[in-house]
């Protein structure tokens, strides 16, 4: 993972994922080894030591995870990146670590790392070399399996560098897979592909989580760079399989204490592996109270592992939404300007239900205060507030099905940009064909667009699409009984055009006239 190697690669995941997801491509089931129920929690010397690793940070490290409190906070993993071996295999093609940076070894290491009751994390590649030219796995992977597992490995971070020797990075990390389920050790697999390859389209039965982007950097363009990258990714992440923005920069660099607390606000939000790349042994208290508010993280932990997504943009003032298992939202109120500014959603927005009363659970204040449904905060620049809204209860998300063509209502290309056409594509369950009916006649999908006749159109062969949900009739519909569902404003049926049934079939308003092509089931 070298930024003067990849540094392009956020550019095209920007230019390329949202197209790459399409319609509906459904996620794959999770990798079955039981591991990373939840998002994996842990540190990795990289962001702040780079090659200078050795025996005794790991040592001292794992000492501070205990000390410091992070290892009762949930921090599990002491991970060890690149630059661990000998610039070349043994003579049995074995690797072989540096004995003047591990004098005692893989196997001593690892058993007092896991007497403390935490767990070891080795690195290499996916090709021939690692990213600082050491030997990595490409062509050995059951023998370097084999090795970590007989050293009481836990966790691999499987990197992109090296020749890859004409082969895909699906096979390649897929090879590893096999490799490592094959030891019989339980070793949580992380791949770092970079985001390439549309890696999250096939990374849940391969890994345990997948890189989405290039490496991150400890400032705060870095940080909102990734963040943007991760949009219409949420379907493609849940228990056992998390997509990755990359290790927390928190407590490193440039990074201040008020960008940290949003950092780690939006990645636990995101339901991202939280693995810190701080040096904890000099950390500062406002650094350890960020990376162990046990209330933030349960939000990333929590155990249905709904990843959160953005449902408003205004310019440098963006909410993200969470849906939680026990029928409340988390939600992060993002300032990413330079100056102070008020940040607002509503529970409706947040998909709760109505309630005379909502409880607002202040994460970083730690206190709770009631609402009548308006959830605001003054955040600072660069910073993030960050609440738990319980009162009402999600409101249950439904698929839309047409009768005559058996497929869904969804929005093109899993978009959340205002203007995204509505089709019928094949159901699949995820977040771009989930709709909330509202008391008001809307049809939300993602918490905060509505489904929109195109600039209040009223003829037919309108236009179907999202927008902002604003309250006008060209966003009110009514859920009529023979299954028609028609809009307010125009008196005119949402159709699929000439009784198509293809998928990727865009919606139109037309006349009503009740044929299957005009009727919808809800499920």
């Amino acid at each position: 993972m070298r930024k003067v190697l990849r540094w392009f690669l956020a550019v095209v995941l920007a230019a390329g994922s949202l197209v790459a997801i399409g319609g509906g491509t459904s996620p794959a089931a999770a990798l079955d080894n039981g591991l990373a129920r939840t998002p994996q929690m842990g540190w990795n010397d990289w962001n702040t030591f780079f090659c200078n690793v050795n025996e005794s940070l790991i040592r001292q490290t794992a000492d501070i995870m205990v000390s410091s409190g992070m290892a009762a906070a949930g921090y599990t993993y002491v991970n060890i990146d690149d630059c661990w071996s000998t610039r070349s295999r043994d003579g049995n093609g074995n690797l072989v670590p540096d004995p003047q940076k591990f004098p005692s070894g893989m196997k001593a290491l690892a058993d007092y790392v896991h007497a403390k009751g935490l767990k070891l994390g080795i690195y290499s590649s996916a090709g021939t070399t690692t990213c600082a030219g050491y030997p990595a796995s490409l062509g050995y992977e059951q023998r370097d399996a084999a090795l970590w597992a007989s050293w009481g490995i836990d966790y691999l971070k499987y990197d992109n560098c090296g020749d890859h020797q004409g082969r895909t990075g699906q096979q390649r990390y897929t090879a590893m897979r096999d490799a490592l389920a094959a030891t019989g050790r339980p070793i949580v697999y992380s791949l770092c592909n970079w985001g390439q390859e549309n890696v999250w389209t096939w990374g849940m039965p391969v890994g345990n989580s997948w890189r989405t982007t290039g490496d991150i950097a400890a400032n705060w363009n870095s940080v909102m760079g990734i963040l943007d990258q991760q949009v219409g990714l949420e379907a493609y992440s849940g228990p056992g399989g998390w997509n990755d923005p990359d290790m927390l920069e928190v407590g490193v660099g440039s990074l201040t204490a008020t960008e940290g607390r949003a950092h780690f606000s939006l990645w636990s939000l995101l339901n991202a592996p939280l693995i810190a790349g701080n040096d904890l042994r000099s950390m500062t208290a406002e650094t350890r109270t960020i990376l162990t508010n046990t209330e933030v993280i349960a939000v990333n932990q929590d155990w249905g592992g709904r990843q959160g997504h953005k449902i408003s943009d205004n310019g440098n003032l963006e909410v993200w939404r969470k849906p939680m298992s026990n029928g409340s939202a988390a939600v992060v109120l993002l300032n990413r300007g330079t100056t102070t500014a008020t940040v607002s959603t509503t529970a409706s927005a947040l998909g709760l239900g109505p309630a005379s009363s909502y409880s607002v659970r202040d994460l970083w204040a730690h206190t709770t205060f009631a609402s009548s449904g308006t959830i605001s905060a003054s955040v600072p620049g660069h910073g993030a507030a960050m609440f738990t809204v319980t009162g009402g209860g999600l409101v249950p998300s439904v698929a839309i099905r047409g009768v005559g063509s058996g497929r869904c209502l969804d929005v093109s290309g899993a978009s959340q940009a205002n203007g995204a056409q509505a089709q019928i594509w094949d159901c699949n369950g995820q977040p771009n064909q989930q709709w909330t009916p509202t008391a008001s006649g809307e049809l939300r999908v993602y918490g905060g667009k509505c489904l929109d006749a195109y600039n209040q159109g009223t003829a037919d062969n309108t236009q179907v699409i999202i927008w902002d949900c604003n309250g006008q009739a060209n966003q009110q519909w009514r859920l009529n009984a023979d299954g028609t569902i028609t809009g307010v404003q125009s008196g005119r049926c949402l159709d699929v055009p000439n009784n198509a049934t293809a998928a990727g079939t865009k919606l139109v308003l037309w006349s009503c006239h009740s044929g299957a092509n005009q009727r919808w089931t809800r499920t």
